[in-house]
C-alpha cells in the first residue's frame, strides 16, 4: 500500500503579512525554520500511521532506542528500515536530522532493506517476529501470522555476494487462503511482501548491508521455517521444477455413448461454420429444400441429356434420309458444295458413316503427291530401322506411351486385345521415317490423329490422308517443334484477337488470369480435340475440318470456350487450369457419382456434347466471317 509523502513538521511559523514591509526580513527566519525535536516526529508518526498498526510507546525506554524503533516503523513502509547509527547516528543530540557524507557512508544508516514489515532480524540471536518500530503485536494478531501461508517460497539476499536463494519448496495456495488473503487489508504484510519483490530484485547490487554487519543476509518476511543446506536450491531452479511437475487441471468432457451429443444436437448443416448455428427446426426444414432442390436438378439433368439424345437420333436419321441426295449430288463432285449453300449446310450436319471414308480422302486432297505405294515404302524403311537397332530409342518409348492412351474408351487399340494396335503402331514408325527427311520427330498426340483415321481409311489410305491433313500451314506449324516456334506465337496471336472480338468477356476474363493460348490451345489442337471432346462430336468437327481448312480449328476452339463460358470465372488461377485441362476435381466428383464414363474425352464431365457444342459453332454465325480470318493471316503471317 503506497503512503502519502511525509512533510517534515514545522512549528511556530510566522504568519506572511504581505502589507509589512519587513515580511521577508532577517528577524523571521528563526521562526521559519523547523524543529526535528523528538515530539514532533511521535506526533508526525501517529498521525500518518494506520489504526490498526499504531504503536504503543514506552517512555521509560532509551530514547535513542525509541527515537530508532519510531523511525524504522515510519520507514519500513516503504520497505526500508532506518535505524540509529553507534558511530554518529542519523540523528544528533538534540534530534536534528544529519543527512549522509563521505565521512558517513550509506551502510551507516541503513541497517535493514527488508521486502516486507511481517518480521525483521535484529541479530543473530533475535528471530522473534516483532515489528520494526514496535514492542510487540497482540496475541491474537501474532497467532494469526504464524497461521497464515505465503504463496511464494522465502527468499535470502545476500548483498555482498548478490545471491538469491529459497529457504523452503514452493507450496501453492488452496482456494481457502487465496480467498482469505484477496479478503485481507490492502496494508498487510503480504501485500507489501509481494510488491516489494520485484523491486529487490531488480536493485541487485546495489542493496547495501547493515552498519555493524555487512554480511549479513536481507530475508524476505516469511515464516521461519528451519531449513538445511542441502534442502536450499536456487531460485529459478526450484520454481521451474516445481511448476514443471505441478499437473494442471484438464476438463474431460464424457460423451454418453447413446444419441447425440450436445454439438450435434446444435450443429447446422445449411450454415457456414462461421456463423452462429440455425434453430433445430429451421435448419430441417432448409435441409429438406435443398435435398429437394438436388432431386429437381438430377431430373432436369436427366430431362436435358435425353432431350439431347433424341435431337442426336433425329439428326443421324435426317442424315441416313439425305443418303441419295449424298450420292446423287455430292459424291461425283464433292466441289459443289462450294457452289450450293444447301449441300453445304448438309455436309455441316455431318457425313453418312458410310460415305466418310471416300469424303475424307477426296476433301483431304494430295498435295504432297503421296503415290499408293508410299506407306508400304515408308514402313519397310521403318522395320529395317527397328531390326537393325537405329530406330531412336527415346521415340520408341514416346510412341508406347502414346498408344497407350489413345481413345481407352473404344479398347480397339489396347497393347493385348486390341484388334487395331498393330496397324497402329505400324502407322506411327512409318510416320516418323517420313518426317525424318525433314529433320523432324515425334509430337505427342499423333496416336489420336492416326487412330481416327485408321477407324474410317484402310491403312494405306489413313496413312496418305494423315500426311496430307498434317501438312498443312496450321498444324504444319503446330508439328513442327522449335522450327516453327515463330509460326505458333503467330497463330496464338490470331486466336487472341478471334476471341477478344467474339467473347470479350472471356478474353479479360483470360488476361487478369494472365492465362495464354499457349496454356490450353496446343493440347486441343495437337490431337485435333480427341482428347477433350466425345468420339461422336470430334468426328463431325473432323467433317468439317477438312473441308473448310485451318480456319474452322479456331471456330470450334471458340465454340469450346462458350460451352465452358459459365465454368470459366474462377478466382484463382490454378482452378481455372484445372478446368481447361479437363481436371477439375468438384466436376470429376460429380461425373462418379452421376455415373458418367471418364474413359471419352475430358470435357464430357463439363457437359460439353455434339449438339451443345454445335449449337455454340452455329451461333457464331452472325459474327464470324473468312474475310476477318485472311485479314489476320496476311497480318501475322504475311509470308503464306
Amino acid at each position: 500500500m503506497s503512503k502519502s509523502p511525509v512533510h517534515s513538521p514545522t512549528h511556530a511559523i510566522a504568519a506572511l503579512n504581505l502589507n509589512n514591509d519587513d515580511a521577508f526580513g532577517d528577524d523571521d527566519d528563526e521562526d521559519l525554520s523547523p524543529a526535528f525535536t523528538r515530539e514532533a516526529i511521535r506526533q508526525e508518526l501517529e498521525r500518518h500511521l494506520p489504526p490498526a498498526l499504531e504503536p504503543t510507546w514506552d517512555d521509560d525506554a532509551d530514547s535513542e532506542h525509541n527515537t530508532a524503533s519510531s523511525t524504522g516503523a515510519f520507514f519500513s513502509a516503504a520497505g526500508v528500515t532506518v535505524s540509529p547509527s553507534v558511530n554518529g547516528g542519523a540523528y544528533g543530540q538534540e534530534g536534528e536530522w544529519t543527512s549522509p557524507t563521505l565521512q558517513s557512508p550509506p551502510s551507516g544508516h541503513f541497517s535493514r532493506l527488508n521486502t516486507s514489515t511481517r518480521t525483521e532480524v535484529h541479530s543473530d540471536s533475535d528471530i522473534s517476529p516483532i515489528r520494526p518500530g514496535f514492542k510487540s503485536l497482540p496475541a491474537s494478531a501474532r497467532k494469526l501470522e504464524e497461521e497464515r501461508d505465503h504463496p511464494y517460497p522465502s527468499v535470502i539476499i545476500d548483498a555482498p555476494s548478490h545471491r538469491v536463494t529459497l529457504t523452503s519448496e514452493f507450496k501453492p495456495r488452496t482456494s481457502d487462503e487465496a480467498r482469505s488473503s484477496t479478503s485481507s487489508p490492502p496494508h498487510t504484510e503480504a501485500s507489501s511482501s509481494a510488491s516489494a519483490i520485484p523491486a529487490i530484485a531488480a536493485a541487485g547490487a546495489g542493496v547495501v548491508a547493515a552498519v555493524s554487519s555487512a554480511s549479513a543476509p536481507i530475508i524476505a518476511a516469511q515464516p521461519q521455517i528451519p531449513t538445511s543446506p542441502s534442502s536450499s536450491s536456487s531460485l529459478p531452479n526450484t520454481t521451474s521444477k516445481n511448476l514443471l511437475t505441478e499437473k494442471p487441471y484438464n476438463h474431460k468432457y464424457n460423451r454418453s455413448s447413446g444419441g447425440p451429443s450436445a454439438f450435434e444436437k446444435v450443429r447446422s448443416k445449411t450454415r457456414p461454420v462461421f456463423l452462429p448455428p440455425k434453430p433445430r427446426q429451421e435448419d430441417d426444414k432448409h435441409m429438406a429444400d435443398w435435398q429437394h432442390m438436388m432431386k429437381q436438378s438430377r431430373v432436369a439433368a436427366e430431362k436435358r441429356r435425353k432431350a439431347l439424345q433424341d435431337r442426336r437420333l433425329v439428326r443421324e436419321k435426317a442424315i441416313e434420309e439425305s443418303l441419295h441426295i449424298w450420292e446423287r449430288e455430292i459424291v461425283p463432285d464433292w466441289k459443289v458444295v462450294f457452289k450450293n449453300p444447301q449441300l453445304r449446310k448438309l455436309w455441316w450436319r455431318g457425313i453418312p458413316t458410310k460415305l466418310r471414308a471416300s469424303m475424307w480422302e477426296k476433301a483431304a486432297g494430295n498435295p504432297l503427291a503421296l503415290s499408293k505405294d508410299h506407306f508400304r515404302i515408308c514402313s519397310s524403311r521403318a522395320k529395317r530401322a527397328l531390326a537393325s537397332g537405329v530406330f531412336p530409342q527415346d521415340i520408341l518409348g514416346l510412341i508406347e506411351e502414346d498408344v497407350r492412351t489413345t481413345l481407352p474408351g473404344l479398347h480397339i487399340f489396347h497393347p493385348e486385345t486390341g484388334p487395331l494396335y498393330s496397324d497402329l503402331k505400324d502407322i506411327l514408325y512409318a510416320w516418323v521415317v517420313a518426317r525424318s527427311d525433314e529433320g523432324l520427330g515425334y509430337i505427342l498426340g499423333a496416336a489420336r490423329v492416326a487412330a481416327m483415321m485408321l477407324i474410317n481409311l484402310p491403312i494405306q489410305n489413313a496413312f496418305n490422308v494423315m500426311r496430307n491433313l498434317l501438312d498443312r500451314h496450321c498444324l504444319r506449324s503446330f508439328y513442327g517443334g522449335e522450327q516453327a516456334k515463330d509460326d505458333v506465337e503467330a497463330y496464338y496471336r490470331i486466336f487472341d484477337t478471334l476471341l477478344a472480338d467474339g467473347m470479350p468477356k472471356i478474353y479479360f476474363n483470360f488476361k487478369q488470369h494472365q492465362i495464354s493460348p499457349s496454356a490450353y490451345l496446343l493440347d486441343w489442337l495437337i490431337p485435333l480435340f480427341l482428347n477433350h471432346l466425345p468420339f461422336e462430336a470430334c468426328a463431325r468437327v473432323w467433317d468439317v475440318l477438312i473441308l473448310e481448312g485451318d480456319s474452322f480449328l479456331f471456330r470450334a476452339a471458340i465454340g469450346i470456350l462458350a460451352v465452358l463460358e459459365p465454368r470459366l470465372f474462377f478466382p484463382d488461377r490454378r482452378e481455372l487450369l484445372e478446368l481447361l485441362q479437363g481436371e477439375n476435381k468438384p466436376a470429376l466428383e460429380v461425373a462418379k457419382r452421376d455415373g458418367i464414363s471418364l474413359d471419352g474425352g475430358k470435357y464430357e464431365i463439363y457437359g460439353v456434347d455434339e449438339e451443345t457444342l454445335w449449337d455454340r459453332i452455329d451461333q457464331m454465325e452472325d459474327w464470324w466471317k473468312e474475310s476477318t480470318w485472311t485479314r489476320l493471316i496476311q497480318r501475322e503471317l504475311p509470308d503464306l
